[in-house]
Order: C-alpha cells, then structure tokens, then sequence
C-alpha cells in the first residue's frame, strides 16, 4: 500500500474560484496502483507555504504529488519549493515525462518539474492541467511503485 498525498498550488483553486479538475484526475489515475491517498489540499502559489506543506507531508506518506506551478509565469514557484526541500533528484522522472510530452507539443519543453526524494519521500510535479497530469503520471506510474520500495530501503536486484 502506498500513501499519498496531493497538494494542487494554484491561487484561483485555493480561493475556490476553480475547481481542481487536476486533483481529480491524479486520484483516478492512482487507483491503478496500490494506492491510498491520505491527505489532498489546495494551496496558492506562495514558496513557504508550499515547503512547510511538502514537509510536513513527507514526514507520513511514500509519496507526495504536486499539480500547478511548474510553468514560467511568475507565481509559478512549485519547482523551487520543491529543490528546496528534497534531499536529492531524480532527474530520470521529470525527464520521460518532457520527453514524451514533447512528442504531444513542444510546449512540455517549458515544463520546470522538479521530481525528488524527501527522507523516504518521492516527490514528484505535475503541471496544472488535467490534460497534461494524465499525460505525465501515466508516463511514470508504473515505476513509482518500484521507486519507494528502493526509497524505504528494499536491497533486491533491479535488474532482470
């Protein structure tokens, strides 16, 4: 069982001007994999805010999932919250979901998704559309249960 929790940064969300469509979409799409999701907020797109919740958050869950905030406008500030957070990167994952993005549009080239660990944490953003969310997270779902068996410390083999 892995626990999880959403976070959705998006200021017209947290002011309940939108509906997170995003949130949505990612619990859907976890219900693929053995998957609980423990804890869902919608937060605006202040840096501290976000760190203390990224935080806060890995201190009890495998898996945190961040939605909005990844792009270039200049409230888009996920992807430094989340370097300033995480112990270490995993580039590999950021990277397949650009990748096969990029095959979709070229804007995924301006995707600044950060994907990390945080104690025994992975942390991973997503962008802010539903579109663009079922796009990447199924680009990696099926390595997410393997990375946090790795994360908590599993010493098998990855090879076959």
């Amino acid at each position: 069982m892995i626990t999880v929790a959403i976070l959705t940064l998006s200021d017209k969300g947290s002011r309940g001007e939108r509906e997170d469509l995003s949130g949505i979409e990612i619990k859907k799409i976890l219900n693929k994999i053995d998957a609980t999701v423990k804890y869902y907020d919608i937060l605006p797109d202040e840096k501290m805010l976000i760190k203390e919740k990224l935080i806060e958050y890995s201190k009890s869950v495998d898996l945190i999932i961040t939605t909005g905030g990844t792009g270039l406008s200049p409230r888009d500030v996920t992807p430094e919250a989340t370097l300033e957070v995480i112990d270490r990167e995993v580039p590999g994952i950021t990277e397949a979901m650009r990748r096969e993005g990029l095959k979709k549009t070229k804007r995924a080239m301006l995707s600044r998704a950060v994907a990390g660990v945080k104690g025994r944490t992975l942390i991973v953003n997503l962008p802010g559309s539903p579109k663009a969310v079922k796009e990447n997270l199924e680009v990696i779902l099926d390595v997410i249960p393997h990375a946090i068996e790795k994360i908590k410390g599993d010493t098998t083999e990855c090879g076959r």
